[in-house]
């Protein structure tokens, strides 16, 4: 298998040809009128970061926009509960660099915004979060390198919005969790979860 590894860029690029046009000029430095409209109705991002351990993948979602827009250049999102684990920050404060997908539920298009982040606990910047007396512990401020398109084929291979719920027999994380340790309750673990998670969401 090794000697069919590529491992080199002309190499690559003599694989697979020139890109479009339409694949070169998407490309703006900014939040564009058209693309933070469309942005703007993303209730779901996925986050991809790096830091000293590796990569990071993780999705963001809210029941508004996922993330707020300072300006052209700046996006501001939240950091809500979650399992205390901060990976994405313990990256972010590592190595700024951060990658972002823009997912909207029936778009066979995703948006992804490229830049650097840092994790700010302004009172003012967490203040523009509020929910109802609640706010974020932090949120992360996202200044935009790069913004574009992705091409729609992969969601439309996977027939994501067409296929319906394929979930049924999957293990639940309870399962997984009692996977990964003897003797853990997984059971109980997904009994009582849904309460678990309405108390809380934020």
């Amino acid at each position: 298998m090794a000697d069919h590894v590529i491992t080199d860029i002309a190499a690559l690029e003599a694989l697979y040809g020139q890109p479009g046009k339409a694949s070169l000029i998407k490309v703006a430095d900014h939040m564009t009128p058209l693309y933070a409209k469309w942005i703007m109705a993303s209730r779901l991002c996925m986050v991809s970061t790096v830091g000293p351990e590796g990569t990071d993948g993780s999705p963001r979602g809210d029941d508004g926009p996922v993330v707020q827009m300072q300006d052209a250049k700046t996006l501001l999102m939240p950091d809500w509960r979650g399992n205390n684990r901060m990976d994405t920050l313990r990256n972010i404060v590592a190595d700024g660099r951060i990658s972002l997908m823009f997912i909207i539920p029936g778009s066979n298009n995703v948006m992804r915004v490229n830049g650097t982040a840092v994790v700010s606990v302004a009172p003012y910047v967490l203040a523009r979060f509020d929910e109802k007396g609640r706010q974020p512990r932090s949120v992360v401020v996202i200044t935009v390198a790069e913004v574009y398109s992705q091409c729609a084929r992969a969601l439309m291979r996977a027939r994501v919005w067409s296929s319906g719920d394929e979930s049924a027999g999957l293990p639940t994380v309870g399962e997984l969790l009692a996977e990964q340790e003897a003797g853990f309750d997984g059971t109980a673990y997904d009994a009582e979860w849904p309460e678990r998670a309405a108390k809380t969401m934020w």
